[in-house]
């Protein structure tokens, strides 16, 4: 008899759409779906795939998210499992699962993973490197945390995802000026963090029943919050071929650290670190859930898996494989110059001449498309091959050649 599993998807996004996919994969599931989306809006081979849907509200919402499943229960039996891909749902689909009865990460690592205020806490509590931050209510506590840090500061929501407002602040001037434009509440306090100055990395990971199993690296080409700044860069990611090096024993150690302390038993996450000048290393943050920006994408490319089913796997039978990683893989975003809509894109044909034997997948900006608000940009190429050398050329050629014109 089929097992069933439980989706929440709030929208049928693309890497929401894949996710899906796979756990539609799964022999001997039934899988049901609760989302904001009506059924109707998810294409016709998925949907063929579905055993049930159940429309709700608002997928935010604990309550919402239990009636859900409790109506669908009522159809196709107790579920085993209730899963989600996105950072947002982390909490309220924990907190769903402890009233339903279900196994999986329980409201209180779910709040470790999602407030960065508190996960911080823990990770210095449990000696774990990180930068120095503070939740501030008010101005006086804004400034007392700056003379205490000094400039520059990175302010965020304590619950932020995609580096969404997410801003740095390099004198005391930008202080000001910020602090009235969001002039601090105590009932919504923002999150001043140290900035760390360093090359930012992501490093994800796999644990089984508390236990690490597999991991990847990946460095970021400039950081994110730059790429926010600066809304001109196009920038890269790239997941080297070779990441066993004494290199990166710092940040095994402190990354499956972390992970432990935070409290994430089965699962796989995706943290975010910075090198520093003298080798060591800082985290910045982490969220128990698959990694966005096309990371997923370049896994399942670097190790010639598909993690888009290896994922709902884990989460369904607490089942991974350890894959190899057979190659190098990385993605170049592509970002409108300029403002208005998508007028033109150059450096195509030579792109395609140059490069085309390694590109495995690509996403172009369609001519009149609205500019992206995501640091992820407007498109992407993805490039493979087993040197690391030859990838991380290609990504910096790539991004060098293509213009994307707005007007």
């Amino acid at each position: 008899m089929a097992q069933h599993v439980i989706f929440a998807a709030p929208f049928f996004m693309d890497a929401t759409l894949r996710f899906l996919r796979g756990a539609s994969r799964l022999l001997d599931v039934a899988l049901t779906v609760v989302s904001q989306d009506p059924e109707e809006c998810m294409p016709a081979d998925l949907r063929s795939r579905i055993a049930g849907h159940w429309h709700v509200a608002d997928a935010l919402d604990p309550q919402q998210l239990v009636d859900a499943a409790r109506q669908l229960e009522g159809q196709f039996g107790k579920a085993v499992a209730y899963i989600a891909a996105l950072e947002q749902l982390q909490v309220p689909l924990a907190l769903a699962r402890e009233a339903l009865g279900i196994d999986g990460l329980s409201p209180t690592a779910a709040r470790n993973f999602r407030d960065k205020s508190r996960m911080k806490d823990v990770l210095r509590a449990a000696g774990v490197p990180c930068a120095r931050h503070a939740l501030v209510g008010d101005c006086a506590s804004a400034e007392s945390f700056t003379e205490c840090v000094g400039f520059p500061v990175v302010v965020k929501p304590p619950e932020g995802a995609g580096g969404k407002a997410t801003f740095r602040l390099d004198r005391p001037q930008d202080l000001r000026q910020w602090l009235q434009r969001y002039p601090p509440n105590p009932g919504h306090p923002t999150l001043f963090e140290e900035f760390v100055r360093g090359t930012e990395h992501s490093f994800d990971s796999v644990f089984v029943d508390g236990r690490p199993v597999w991991h990847s690296i990946s460095r970021y080409m400039p950081s994110p919050l730059e790429v926010l700044e600066n809304d001109w860069i196009q920038w890269c990611v790239l997941l080297p071929r070779d990441i066993e090096g004494a290199e990166f024993d710092p940040i095994r150690e402190s990354g499956f650290a972390a992970i432990e302390a935070l409290g994430l038993q089965t699962g796989l996450s995706h943290m975010e670190w910075f090198r520093l000048a003298d080798g060591s290393i800082a985290i910045s943050e982490v969220g128990a859930r698959p990694p966005g920006a096309q990371i997923s994408t370049l896994l399942s490319y670097a190790h010639d898996i598909d993690l888009y089913e290896a994922w709902p796997r884990l989460m369904v039978f607490g089942e991974f494989d350890p894959p190899s990683r057979e190659y190098a893989a990385g993605a170049a975003y592509i970002r409108g110059q300029g403002r208005g809509r998508v007028r033109d894109i150059t450096g195509l044909d030579e792109v395609q001449r140059r490069f085309g034997s390694i590109v495995v997948e690509a996403k172009l900006p369609l001519e009149g498309q609205p500019p992206s608000d995501s640091y992820e940009g407007d498109g992407y190429i993805i490039v493979r091959h087993p040197d690391t050398d030859v990838v991380q050329h290609a990504l910096q050629q790539i991004v060098s050649i293509i213009r994307v014109e707005l007007q």
